[in-house]
């Protein structure tokens, strides 16, 4: 019978799994409640694939996670301005720097199907590819207040019209006395006077009630919430008015500018308006850049229907302001005008000249 050996030997220890140090790039495709994040290797390898919770700890574990794989310096994430708001926020603290995705091609979904984990990992190739090239919106600064007001006062504006608009909709059919009671009134001197209508709908005697009752309650009704409507976009007003004054004086200095439109325009550059390397991007982003429609003999540009449309519209109204009250612009426009352009084409360059000028006072601002 073979001896057996009591020598005990010990175990080769086991080989210690090495924390990978190169850069890799994340992706997340981003949701109410969580987060789907997949991390490419510099040739676009995928590393990994996790899901995680749409929380502060789920944001650590998230770059945990991926810091685990290697090095994050870059990072795609779907819907900065939305689900990934916070996300972004979070990773660019930890700096990380953020780039804002767009969802996938149709074509692509088409031959590579629609999953969480592929949105995520197009997400992190856009970054890899260099097609993922807008940098994200930090959010957490006097623009990102100023967003939150001009949230408020364009619902309390569309409110206030439709209520408006119901208001004189139930005079059209209201009894002939009171039509002729309110006749000639204007808009603020009818509000007033329907919120001054009693309501003697309510009585002790058992009445039925009266169609004239009726409407009498529902335009004063209507009137109290046009007033109620009124009195928030005024303080809306007056809090986008002192930030404007505090956070960019510059650009109430400019003819044609005020709070409102000043606010408008820093929206649309964000917190971190070093995020766009030139005024060309920025006039790209406000949709005032030409797009070229060049084919062989024929020259041509086309209007940029893209961009933000609100900034175009700001825009917009510079330019309308400074044709009534700035001679400089006048001038120029009578000039462009004798060499056969036509207003819309100058109102066209005029926004780009708008666009070129605001960029350049909201740089120096930072500077």
């Amino acid at each position: 019978m073979p001896r057996q050996n009591t020598s005990s030997t010990p175990p080769a220890p086991r080989a210690r799994r090495r924390r990978r140090t190169g850069e890799v790039i994340l992706g997340v495709d981003t949701h109410r409640d969580t987060h789907v994040a997949a991390v490419l290797s510099p040739v676009g390898s995928v590393l990994g694939t996790e899901e995680f919770s749409a929380s502060a700890a789920g944001y650590r574990g998230l770059l945990g996670w991926a810091s685990g794989l290697g090095t994050v310096r870059r990072a795609g994430v779907e819907g900065t301005g939305s689900f990934g708001a916070a996300l972004s926020r979070y990773l660019l603290t930890q700096g990380v720097e953020v780039f804002e995705v767009n969802r996938p091609d149709r074509t692509d979904r088409r031959l590579r199907g629609k999953s969480d984990p592929l949105d995520a990992q197009n997400a992190a190739w856009a970054v890899l590819s260099g097609r993922a090239r807008a940098r994200a919106k930090t959010c957490d600064g006097p623009v990102q207040i100023a967003r939150m007001y001009k949230l408020t006062k364009g619902s309390a504006v569309k409110a206030r019209t439709q209520a408006i608009n119901q208001l004189k909709a139930v005079l059209v059919t209201a009894d002939p006395d009171l039509r002729e009671e309110l006749a000639g009134l204007n808009n603020p001197d009818l509000f007033r006077t329907c919120a001054r209508f009693a309501d003697d709908s309510n009585n002790d005697e058992g009445d039925e009630e009266t169609v004239l009752q009726a409407t009498r309650v529902t335009l004063r009704l209507l009137a109290h919430r046009i007033q109620q409507l009124t009195e928030q976009i005024q303080d809306v007003e007056h809090r986008l008015t002192r930030l404007a004054e505090r956070h960019a004086p510059q650009l109430l200095a400019v003819v044609g500018i005020g709070p409102d439109t000043a606010a408008t325009l820093l929206i649309t550059m964000g917190d971190n308006p070093e995020r766009l390397g030139s005024e060309a991007s920025f006039a790209a982003l406000c949709g005032v850049s030409p797009v070229e429609r060049s084919s062989g003999a024929r020259q041509y540009r086309r209007l940029n229907r893209g961009g933000d449309r609100q900034a175009n519209a700001a825009l917009h109204r510079i330019v309308q302001t400074r044709l009534r009250v700035d001679p400089r612009t006048q001038e120029y426009y009578e000039r462009r005008l004798k060499r056969g352009k036509t207003r819309r084409e100058i109102v066209r360059c005029l926004k780009r000249y708008a666009a070129r000028e605001v960029f350049h006072l909201v740089r120096d601002m930072q500077s």
